[in-house]
């Protein structure tokens, strides 16, 4: 019998009402780079703050206001925001949301932050409690020199990196969600928690390795779950696997009967120009999913280009210190289905 926990269905859409973006110097120069709502004038990557870890903050904080600006939202309209980052104790997110009156859930999946956020958001806006406006947040954010000099090595160290590493994206994304909502909106109307999946990886710089088995234990269920094929979907999404986990998934489920084919790909090859600019396996981190669904996947949505995706966004859940001591890297992957409403 099939293991289809983790499967909801939600008992009414949650409307994305809205989305923003904001990309660092490397990502305003990749594909997606004229998308982003924010980004930094001085090319320093530190938006105006004078640390990275600030300039994170600062990232959600812009991405929040810009995507309640583009619906007239106030603080007031909002019941909860869910956000996350890689920072130690998700304090990019602590301080990046102090100017905001809304109630805060911080969020922990690594660079899964962003599905996981859409899910929980997506949950919380169906309840439709009384007391409820029915509105809330879901944001997610990296940086590349704070995430760096967090797990592994400082910038100034310039150590060679692997042909399997990947870029830590500087960027972030924010969505606002809602029980209500315009008819052509992109909607939340199913989801599949993901589950750890430890298969013995413990190379930091392959972190494509380390989340691959996450993504097919999660994209199998769902296709369980559902019934469905890759046939039915416009895209299917991971993010982010790069280079290296892509090919480890592509080839995982061509052997178990779904050829997910040309339907598939992944925000961390599509940030980039990963051949041109070096990035070797392509982009990572929380940001990376965030800001590819924000300014990438939704803009086409809303276009009537896709109507119906699979965004799967991928975690490696280590720590400094579990890094340090050796031990395996587990992954997990959160599924959240958007479609475009007819």
């Amino acid at each position: 019998m099939s293991d289809t926990r983790g499967y909801i269905r939600l008992p009414s859409p949650a409307h994305i009402l809205s989305a923003a973006s904001a990309g660092g110097k490397h990502e305003e120069n990749g594909p997606l780079g004229g998308g982003f709502d924010v980004t930094d004038a001085t090319g320093s990557d530190k938006f105006g703050k004078d640390t990275w870890e600030d300039a994170e903050s600062e990232m959600q904080r812009l991405t929040l206001g810009a995507a309640m600006r583009k619906i007239g939202k106030t603080d007031a309209d909002i019941d909860a925001v869910f956000a996350g980052d890689l920072q130690n104790q998700c304090v990019g997110s602590n301080y990046g949301l102090l100017d905001f009156d809304i109630p805060y859930f911080g969020l922990y999946g690594a660079c899964s932050t962003s599905a996981e956020a859409l899910i929980l958001g997506s949950i919380f806006v169906t309840l439709q409690a009384p007391e409820h406006t029915g509105i809330a947040a879901a944001v997610a954010s990296s940086h590349n020199s704070a995430a760096e000099r967090q797990f592994r090595n400082p910038i100034e160290y310039g150590g060679q990196r692997a042909p399997t590493s990947q870029w830590t994206v500087t960027g972030a994304g924010a969505f606002i969600l809602g029980h209500d909502g315009d008819g052509n909106l992109p909607v939340v109307s199913d989801v599949l928690i993901g589950r750890s999946v430890d298969l013995g990886i413990n190379d930091l710089n392959n972190m494509g390795a380390a989340m691959a088995p996450a993504a097919l234990d999660t994209l199998e269920r769902y296709f369980e779950a559902t019934g469905s094929r890759p046939e039915n979907y416009d895209l299917i999404l991971t993010g982010d696997l790069g280079r290296e986990g892509s090919a480890i998934l592509s080839d995982f489920m061509s052997a178990d009967g779904y050829e997910i084919g040309e339907k598939y790909t992944d925000c961390g090859l599509m940030i980039y120009d990963i051949d041109g600019t070096d990035k070797h396996a392509g982009g990572s981190g929380c940001g990376c999913s965030a800001s590819v669904l924000a300014a990438g996947i939704l803009p086409r949505m809303m276009s009537g280009e896709l109507k119906n995706v699979l965004f799967m966004a991928t975690g490696a859940l280590m720590s400094p210190a579990s890094v340090w001591q050796g031990k395996n890297i587990p992954g997990i992957c959160h599924l959240v289905h958007i479609q475009k409403q007819e």
